[in-house]
């Protein structure tokens, strides 16, 4: 492990295609598999044993030999990816459960995404974000946890000045190790010689900047009597979702670009003249999105006939935008839950169960 450490803290690598990444088949949203486009016959990696996952990590033909490198270090590492890249895709559908592009395709499709994941479009630069940052996330808290001995806490961190304010204490998360291990990791493969690639990287890497965002400070008092004499803090990653509406911002301003030719390099420039470069932090995309509205088969879109929408949003969730313009239908729901809750000494909860009418209103 020492001798990776070393390798891995001097090596820079290459970018990789995410929809290669290694990922673990577990059931997620609309019981899609959880990987991004790689074959479901390898629904069976959840099965493996501490023993044998170098062995799987070598025949993973779709990794390149960095991720093969990377994957075999050891168990937890190969299982902290996959928990990040779940993270990744559970929050994509999430912050998109009521757009027309909800981050999930038809259940008989052998990929996350569909063939949305082609179109060099905002959702793609979404998805890759957001990939990218679950697995710097999962892994920079990995590391605080101690569950991987390749890191530990934040160090460096406690030679910054305070000022006397406070002292530095406790277990800093060590995002620069997460954001090193996701860049290694998920950007390997990437020719940055190709438009497509030099999105793709962009894209990663401002996923992984949402991460720097989304920490705070937190401290803890000690003193006499409950005094605050001395405030011990420390830094700690925000809620994973703090990241996804970090990125859901940034996909909203996304900024079209294409690829032009600087000094012998290629580099991504606006598409149009008037329009301002974008950031390290912001999304970039090179192709408009699809339609979304309506069913396509070959992309694996599901449309938006028969979504729930929201008849007085004047939002993306609302039933104007949502529905495209084709109307809705109002229907009636006889809905059992329950209701009036109790504590009752000691010790459980005691409900009763309520009926009612649910209004819902459908696309058509």
């Amino acid at each position: 492990m020492t001798m990776y450490k070393r390798k891995y803290l001097s090596e820079t690598s290459a970018v990789h295609h995410l929809t290669t990444i290694l990922l673990f088949v577990v059931p997620v949203t609309n019981a899609t598999w959880w990987l991004l486009g790689m074959p479901s016959t390898y629904h069976s990696t959840l099965e493996l044993k501490p023993t044998t996952y170098k062995n799987y990590c070598k025949k993973l033909h779709y990794l390149v030999e960095k991720q093969q490198e990377l994957c075999g270090l050891n168990y937890n590492i190969l299982m902290t990816v996959g928990r990040g890249a779940k993270m990744g895709i559970e929050e994509c559908q999430f912050q998109f459960r009521m757009s027309r592009w909800n981050c999930s395709t038809f259940n008989n499709t052998p990929t996350v995404f569909g063939g949305v994941i082609n179109v060099k479009s905002r959702e793609k630069a979404y998805v890759y974000a957001i990939s990218a940052a679950g697995v710097a996330y999962s892994i920079t808290r990995a590391c605080s946890k101690g569950e991987l001995s390749e890191c530990g806490c934040d160090q460096k961190i406690r030679s910054r000045d305070t000022k006397g304010q406070w002292e530095w204490g406790g277990c800093s998360e060590d995002v620069r190790f997460g954001s090193k291990f996701s860049k290694d990791f998920v950007d390997t493969g990437e020719d940055r010689n190709t438009p497509e690639g030099l999105m793709n990287l962009h894209n990663n890497r401002a996923g992984r900047k949402a991460l720097k965002r989304n920490k705070e400070r937190l401290c803890k008092c000690h003193g006499v009597s409950g005094s605050c004499s001395m405030r011990v803090c420390w830094m700690y990653l925000k809620p994973f979702r703090s990241v996804g509406q970090w990125l859901t911002k940034k996909f909203d301003g996304a900024t079209r670009v294409r690829a032009v030719q600087r000094h012998k390099k290629l580099r991504l420039r606006p598409f149009g003249k008037n329009i301002k470069r974008p950031g390290k932090k912001d999304l970039v995309y090179l192709d408009e999105s699809p339609d979304y509205c309506n069913r396509n088969e070959t992309l694996g879109v599901f449309g938006t006939a028969g979504r729930i929408c929201n008849h007085t949003s004047y939002g993306m969730d609302g039933c104007r935008l949502l529905c495209c313009g084709r109307g809705y239908q109002t229907a009636l729901r006889r809905v059992e839950e329950k209701c009036n809750c109790k504590f009752k000494w000691c010790c459980k909860v005691v409900c009763e169960q309520c009926s009612y009418i649910k209004e819902e209103h459908h696309c058509n």
